[in-house]
């Protein structure tokens, strides 16, 4: 078991409040896809307010910005959650309920298993990934950082051809 788990937070903004029929199918599809997630290989913890979901955790001025935090044990595990199960369809749906947003909306990194992120801590690493790209502080499925300690370039990460041979 590994000393380390992938902790993921990714914001929007609504199109309009609850209960807008134009937002309605996606409150409606929120236990089903938490109760998903719960049931995933490798999911250990989520962001939840008294009604099961963090929807009502207002973070902002805006109420209708939305935060959703979870925990993983490993990056592989949460890539299958988002892009390989259930959740998918409906993640294709949110241009439906979101407006586009401006700047880094998802950022993953590291924390010490045994430890939750907090809403404060998501929002910099949103901050540190929008204004300096992916690092070990904060990164994206498409350039996944390595476990704290272990050297070497993101997980995904692809050498632009014009750089190699160029230092």
């Amino acid at each position: 078991m590994s000393d380390w788990y992938i902790a993921q937070v990714n914001i929007g903004r609504l199109i309009a409040p609850w209960p807008d029929p134009r937002v309605l199918p996606f409150f409606e599809a929120l236990d089903r896809i938490n109760t998903l997630a719960e049931q995933s290989p490798g999911f250990v913890w989520r962001l939840q307010d008294e009604a099961g979901n963090a929807m009502g955790i207002s973070y902002a001025p805006d109420p209708l910005l939305a935060v959703n935090m979870s925990v993983w044990r490993d990056s592989d595990s949460l890539f299958d959650f988002v892009y390989r199960s259930a959740h998918t369809p409906e993640m294709a749906r949110r241009r439906e309920y979101f407006d586009r947003f401006d700047g880094a909306y998802q950022a993953l990194w590291w924390i010490e298993a045994g430890t939750l992120p907090t809403i404060n801590d998501a929002l910099s690493r949103l901050w540190m990934l929008d204004r300096f790209g992916p690092s070990q502080h904060a990164f994206t499925f498409k350039a996944r950082f390595p476990i704290p300690g272990i050297a070497g370039p993101p997980v995904d990460y692809k050498p632009d051809p014009w750089c190699v041979g160029r230092a």
